[in-house]
């Protein structure tokens, strides 16, 4: 089953969220052993193409928990720099 991972930025993270970003990125490099398959994921940036202000996952995964322990396990959920965190099943129908 597919999901969406939404994660907003708080106010003033951005320096926090490059504190943690190797950890972040290491973190996601290894889930080969898990029961999440990243599909696509990346930041989600400003307006002006560059600012990162969140973060976007599309993930594979057998429920809603598996996701959920994923997100909870990544550094920057441990640093606190997502304010606001969505996670959606999703039904790809085109493309």
């Amino acid at each position: 089953m597919l999901f969406i991972v939404h994660c907003l930025d708080r106010a003033g993270a951005l320096p926090v969220r490059m504190e943690h970003y190797q950890a972040h990125r290491e973190y996601l490099a290894t889930l080969d052993s898990r029961p999440v398959e990243i599909v696509m994921s990346g930041p989600l940036v400003s307006d002006d193409g560059e600012t990162m202000i969140g973060s976007f996952f599309l993930v594979a995964a057998t429920g809603r928990e598996a996701v959920e322990a994923f997100n909870q396990a990544d550094p920057f959920h441990h640093a606190g720099i997502w304010e606001s965190v969505r996670i959606h099943a999703f039904s790809k129908r085109v493309g």
